[in-house]
């Protein structure tokens, strides 16, 4: 089987098991795990809604670096964010901003959830799979580290091989105030 094949089921069953995880009703939050600028990120999958292969892009004129243009995903429009650039995690780059560097059959764009009214999608450097409350646990922050983090940055854990995974609160993202000033 090729790679992209692996690749194309893996995102398949992750998709399968995202919603699965949404109607269930048991208590604790699921999280979609990424890595994105070589961080490993929490998505909780109310916020996230759709995994898609990376698509051509049509440019935003005047945009910040992060904002790498607008794609359309199943008929709708949305603009696509270069997470790991807008964390800070890689310096943009003229050819990390039209095609996603490096890991290009790895990178993904994950889409906000439609209820919280921005059609955007993030783009990740890889899917890591799915984490569950079960699975990780809390990383206290010292005093230094909690001073300036944005409200958007959850709470830090820890998975069994002590590997840091950082919450990401998508919904609190989609309304900071820099991720809404798209233009330079």
């Amino acid at each position: 089987m090729s790679n992209k094949e692996a690749l194309r089921e893996l995102q398949q069953r992750l998709a399968q098991r995202m919603q699965a995880a949404r109607e269930q009703q048991a208590p604790g939050a699921a999280w979609l795990a990424v890595e994105c600028g070589g961080q490993g990120l929490l998505f909780s999958l109310k916020h996230a809604a759709e995994i898609f292969a990376p698509v051509p892009l049509k440019p935003l004129p005047y945009a910040k670096p992060w904002m790498m243009g607008v794609a359309n995903l199943r008929g709708g429009l949305f603009t696509v964010v270069d997470l790991a650039v807008f964390l800070g995690l890689r310096a943009p780059g003229a050819a990390e901003v039209r095609t996603p560097s490096g890991q290009q059959g790895q990178a993904r764009l994950v889409s906000l959830n439609p209820e919280m009214n921005s059609n955007c999608a993030l783009l990740v450097d890889r899917l890591a799979g799915l984490r569950s409350e079960e699975q990780l646990k809390a990383q206290p922050l010292t005093a230094a580290e909690q001073e300036g983090r944005p409200r958007f940055a959850g709470q830090r854990m820890l998975d069994a091989q002590g590997r840091s995974w950082q919450q990401v609160h998508l919904d609190a993202l989609s309304k900071h105030e820099q991720f809404l000033q798209v233009v330079v």
